[in-house]
């Protein structure tokens, strides 16, 4: 039974960094990111504190230094038994968390 073989070393750990801000009265919120972590933008994940109404998040900007996320909420209504979202608003004072990691 032979013993020899190769060995491939995992690849280093990807870089990650952890941000939070709460959004101004526009429902924007701005995420920055330590100077020289990314060499270009990162994949962020997002997730916004539980609150009253239906959330959405997106990104509108993305780059090595900063991360720029849009919250709007919409109030539920059911009609006929039907649940219908009415039309998103600005979400102010809403907390996001993100996870930025270098592609």
């Amino acid at each position: 039974m032979s013993t020899s073989g190769s060995y491939t070393p995992p690849p280093p750990p990807a870089r990650q960094a952890h941000a939070r801000a709460v959004t101004d009265s526009s429902g924007n919120a701005v995420l920055t990111w330590p100077p020289g972590l990314f060499t270009g933008p990162p994949v962020v994940t997002l997730a916004v504190q539980a609150g009253d109404g239906f959330r959405s998040v997106r990104i509108s900007v993305n780059s090595a230094t900063q991360t720029t996320v849009n919250v709007q909420v919409a109030g539920g209504l059911t009609l006929l038994g039907l649940g219908v979202l009415a039309v998103g608003v600005a979400a102010s004072g809403v907390t996001v968390h993100a996870t930025a990691t270098e592609p």
